[in-house]
């Protein structure tokens, strides 16, 4: 997979942790906030027909629960590994949308971090950074 480029946002799931209450446990069923997860928008059929990331003219390949991604922050260059536990973000909802800090930018949500994950490469105070994602 070439390294995508585009928005980081976090998201809550299952124990609570941090500024999360208790959530479900994503699509994969394994899903907690305290962990190195991550939710992609093309885990399964199901979850593309509702994030549909092709609308924002983004190709993503079809990655299953458990496969890893590496996210790397342009903001700072902080970079982190996670495994998929849940299906998003709704990314066709965030078409157009831009995140910048000095000349890096990102435009369209790819990838949603728990909260642990997000912190480790940036403050969750932020909520959304430009990132590139790939698997190596």
């Amino acid at each position: 997979m070439a390294a995508i480029r585009g928005e980081v946002s976090w998201f809550c799931c299952g124990t609570a942790w941090g500024p999360c209450g208790t959530a479900g446990g994503g699509a994969c069923g394994t899903c907690k906030s305290g962990n190195y997860q991550h939710a992609w928008p093309n885990t399964s059929d199901a979850c593309w027909a509702i994030t549909h990331p092709d609308t924002c003219g983004l190709s993503m390949s079809r990655r299953g629960c458990g496969f890893r991604h590496y996210t790397t922050n342009l903001c700072n260059g902080a970079r982190v590994g996670t495994t998929i536990a849940d299906c998003g973000p709704q990314t066709d909802l965030f078409c157009g949308e831009r995140t910048c800090c000095g000349s890096a930018c990102g435009s369209n949500r790819i990838i949603d971090l728990t909260p642990a994950a997000f912190s480790a490469i940036g403050s969750l105070s932020v909520g959304l950074r430009p990132c590139s994602v790939d698997t190596v």
